[in-house]
């Protein structure tokens, strides 16, 4: 008679059949997004989770106009493909997935239609064209899995890597130096221009993925938080019970909303202030903020802290 031999799970797209599902489903990897075509609708709430870069890719999928940043592929595996760099967008022309500009330069758009419950996917799917796509290629859309599987963009990059996004002013950077647009690039470089609010980036210790933006009437700060929900918002409460949930005078907290599985608190500013002038107050804050967090596992919330909390929690905003 035969022995059986074990087979152990072998790992799917880099994570373990075994393991919970990175779409937060709760299931098994393998009885989730891991089985064979079962699962390629279920929605990933938080497709950049285990990524250093999270809090900034956020904010350059859902509000940041006109930047981009390199992506810190992997020195080697599949993300190495042809060596060639890859430009990481928050919108290109005609809102393509992915772009080889005339010179050579390969660019991956984020706020992109998607066609799977998945970002992080998509994206990776984007990538991997971008490596190997000719000079002038543009990618539309992200179509269907064609069978590459390129897993999902935490394949793909460097975990630990950080991102520092290069903001601009126009759409001007979507061509080559000294080209002119032409035709429909001419019309969508009109359009997207026309639809910039004034946006920065804040530079301060301790400060990461937090924007200025001008609205017209008045400016607001939005800054992307890594932390869990829940614990965000008791501390938070904390600060709010304290008075100290501010960045300065002329400042005021507007509320939050969330965008793939975090928080953004949003605060609004006085407009006639630079933007660089809010850096102090968000260090400070930031700060704050830290030490709140640091005494919740001490210093249970009081009876105010958790009414503040509810409150809070009902303040959800919508971006215009």
């Amino acid at each position: 008679m035969a022995k059986r031999t074990a087979v152990k799970d072998k790992p799917a797209d880099g994570v373990n059949p075994r393991q919970p599902c990175p779409c937060g489903s709760g299931k098994r990897y393998k009885a989730c997004h891991g089985s064979a075509g079962g699962a390629a609708d279920v929605i990933v709430s938080r497709p950049f989770q285990g990524l250093a870069a999270e809090a900034e890719l956020i904010a350059l999928r859902e509000f940041v106009p006109s930047a981009m940043a390199k992506l810190p592929l992997k020195a080697d595996g599949q993300a190495a493909g042809s060596g060639r760099e890859i430009t990481l967008a928050t919108v290109l022309p005609m809102a393509a997935a992915g772009l080889v500009r005339a010179d050579g330069t390969a660019f991956v758009g984020l706020q992109v239609q998607t066609r799977s419950g998945d970002l992080s996917r998509d994206l990776a799917r984007a990538v991997q064209w971008a490596l190997t796509a000719k000079t002038g290629d543009a990618l539309a859309v992200v179509g269907p899995d064609d069978g590459s599987n390129p897993g999902r963009l935490q394949d793909l990059l460097d975990v630990d890597a950080t991102l520092t996004p290069e903001l601009h002013t126009d759409f001007a950077w979507w061509l080559p130096p000294d080209n002119e647009p032409a035709g429909e690039v001419a019309l969508s470089l009109e359009r997207a221009n026309a639809a910039i609010l004034p946006t920065e980036r804040l530079d301060a210790p301790g400060v990461a993925a937090a924007y200025w933006v001008d609205a017209g009437d008045k400016a607001h700060l939005r800054w992307v938080r890594p932390e869990p929900e829940e614990t965000l918002l008791a501390a938070l409460a904390r600060l709010t019970v304290r008075g100290e949930l501010d960045l300065g005078e002329g400042s005021r907290y507007a509320g939050s909303f969330r965008a793939h599985g975090l928080l953004v608190p949003v605060w609004d500013l006085d407009r006639e202030l630079h933007s660089s002038e809010w850096a102090p107050g968000a260090e400070a804050l930031g700060k704050r903020l830290q030490d709140a967090l640091t005494s919740l596992d001490a210093e249970p919330l009081t009876e105010a802290e958790r009414r503040a909390r509810d409150g809070l929690r009902g303040r959800q905003i919508t971006l215009r």
